[in-house]
């Protein structure tokens, strides 16, 4: 078990996760985006660079930095935030969202933006390029570590299945997966659609070592990103259960918020909306 947070980080990883979801819907002034996911996911990306990962944003490309692949790329606008938080890039980047020869796409591509380690969009890549790029970490003196984020909707995807059959098999213990469960997709919800679960007992029976988690608790998420591997020779699983679109209290558990086409004004409400969740959350804290 790891020391728990205190109040003060739990604060600062608040307000910096609700920094984050402001920014997202200020770039959404330019466009629609996929806004449920990347809010779902934003709290254990917000402890993962400010906790966990060994990375430093201004050398991208260090060689012993952890490796963090978001598998489910429509989810890009909570890494993009987080790396302009980060200060992988200037802020003024992500207002240039939805534009012509923009660095923050739809979908991120590692050619135009520092701190993207691959291209994602087509769901169900991302884990397999994780465990390659975990078998290439044993041969490093110390192995560095890859985190891969899926969705519940993407773990539907056969490759995925063959990744943490491959990885489990080749006990790949710097791989940790961590999948955003929140429980919807496109098109409704994910049981009714393609039922994946138990996701738990299907990553034990590939020899993975799971953990579930609530993915917005801030000690719950630390405690599970800062104890992999949970055993020597597994890799790790945490399967994070979360709310679509968290902190927008309109949106929440909407699957229509999966992709948001807004209408005129909406989005400076949904700024509003926010800024509120976020001081209801810091006074609970302070409680």
């Amino acid at each position: 078990m790891t020391v728990a947070l205190d109040k003060a980080e739990i604060k600062q990883l608040t307000e910096r996760s609700y920094k984050c979801r402001k920014n997202i819907l200020k770039m959404m002034r330019l466009g629609e985006a996929h806004i449920g996911g990347a809010f779902s996911s934003l709290d254990i990306m917000t402890v993962l660079y400010n906790k966990v990962l060994s990375h430093n944003p201004k050398e991208p490309k260090w060689e012993k930095r952890d490796r963090f692949i978001l598998s489910a790329g429509h989810k890009c606008m909570a890494l993009y935030t987080t790396l302009a938080d980060q200060g992988y890039f200037e802020e003024e980047v992500l207002w240039t969202y939805n534009s012509f020869n923009t660095r923050v796409p739809m979908h991120p591509d590692e050619k135009v933006l520092p701190g993207i380690e691959f291209p994602t969009g087509s769901l169900g890549h991302g884990l397999a390029v994780g465990q390659g790029m975990a078998h290439i970490a044993r041969m490093e003196n110390p192995p560095f570590r890859v985190f891969v984020m899926l969705g519940d909707g993407e773990s539907a995807e056969g490759s995925v299945w063959e990744a943490i059959m491959s990885a489990g098999h080749h006990k790949l213990d710097n791989l940790i997966a961590i999948v955003d469960r929140n429980g919807l997709q496109v098109n409704g919800e994910t049981v009714k659609i393609m039922d994946t679960s138990i996701l738990e007992e299907k990553y034990k029976a590939f020899g993975w070592e799971v953990r579930t988690i609530d993915g917005h608790d801030y000690n719950q998420i630390y405690d599970a990103l800062a104890s992999v591997p949970f055993v020597k020779g597994k890799p790790s699983a945490i399967i994070a259960d979360t709310i679509k679109c968290k902190g927008l209290s309109f949106a929440e558990k909407k699957f229509e918020f999966h992709h948001w086409h807004f209408k005129e004004n909406e989005v400076d409400d949904a700024i509003v909306n926010v800024e509120n969740s976020c001081r209801e959350e810091l006074v609970k804290i302070e409680k």
